[in-house]
């Protein structure tokens, strides 16, 4: 089979028209019913009851993407399978629950079978559908409607336009509690501690070495002394404050050391603050990871300190910690 460019860029460029309309079409389409959805799913959560997702076929597979769209974002949710729900799976539903049922056609039979069961255990339902007539939506308290005025399919039979709709219409469900919750990117990362995302989110007091890992010295000691200091913290640096009021006045760091022992025999005797950087660049511990990187990669430096908001050091980033946690 020759695929010929123009042809194929043609079909393609049609097909994602043709999903574009239809998202334009839900987006213009919404209503009253997905404010009384979006409150419905609130109440459910407030009352610590959790969200039921279930489709089949392609619907099976966007119910199960929201399902863990919600759970990121915090709301107990979970998918059930429409067919296993008929056999002994429905035993996760519970009263007060609300149960997302997923159709395009609004008549699948298994989810229509599964309706009078859920409802007999007092979950409430939401018919998300793009048939506003269908059996469904009739026998659903509460609905979720997107407009596809045809399928992308030049078949007309593969879901294409309709679960791309039903996709974005559940995440704007998703992303207008998440506003109403007030949920924060510290919330979100609590989430998700691993990967990319995880990373990113990671404050810094996360990452910043504490307690014996953090060598902190009077401006007046010895440089000597800074150094034995930073030798038992095993760091390549060390922050220097005012003596009474612990705020932090510069850092030695290897670089500043190696450049003090040209100044004559007697450097160790010196008082560090002859050699010391005044003025250090420094980061507040409830910025992000992604702030210190910014700074190490702005500035050239390989040691970060971070002050607390009377200025006194309370942690410590090393440049080379920062691979380890993939924030790079």
């Amino acid at each position: 089979m020759a695929l010929q460019l123009k042809s194929v860029l043609a079909r393609a460029r049609d097909c994602i028209r043709i999903e574009a309309a239809a998202l334009a079409e839900t987006a213009k389409g919404l209503g009253a019913e997905f404010v009384e959805t979006a409150r419905a799913v609130a109440a459910t959560v407030a009352a610590g009851n959790k969200l039921i997702f279930t489709g089949v076929g392609k619907s099976a597979h966007i119910a199960q993407k929201l399902t863990g769209t919600f759970n990121s974002t915090g709301v107990n949710s979970c998918f059930l399978d429409a067919t296993q729900a008929l056999h002994g799976d429905v035993g996760l539903c519970a009263e007060g629950d609300l149960a997302i049922l997923l159709s395009n056609s609004g008549q699948t039979e298994e989810i229509l079978r599964l309706i009078p069961v859920l409802k007999r255990v007092g979950v409430k339902l939401v018919a998300f559908t793009g048939y506003p007539e269908s059996d469904l939506a009739k026998n659903a308290e509460h609905h979720l409607f997107y407009r596809v005025r045809r399928e992308a399919c030049p078949l007309a039979l593969a879901p294409t336009a309709s679960t791309t709709a039903a996709l974005a219409l559940g995440d704007a469900l998703a992303m207008v509690l998440l506003e109403e919750r007030g949920f924060t990117r510290d919330d979100f990362a609590k989430f998700h501690p691993a990967g990319n995302i995880g990373a990113l989110l990671l404050k810094v007091r996360d990452i910043m070495r504490t307690g014996d890992r953090l060598p902190v010295a009077a401006e007046t000691v010895t440089t000597q002394d800074a150094i034995l200091t930073m030798t038992r913290a095993k760091s390549g640096s060390i922050a220097l404050v005012q003596a009474k009021s612990g705020r932090l006045t510069g850092i030695l760091t290897d670089g500043d050391f190696r450049r003090s022992a040209l100044t004559g025999p007697d450097f160790l005797q010196k008082p560090v603050a002859l050699f010391m950087t005044k003025n250090p660049k420094v980061i507040a511990q409830d910025a992000l990871g992604v702030d210190a990187l910014r700074l190490f990669e702005a500035h050239k430096i390989d040691d970060l300190i971070v002050v607390d908001a009377r200025g006194r050091p309370v942690g410590l980033i090393d440049g080379q910690d920062l691979p380890k946690l993939k924030i790079v």
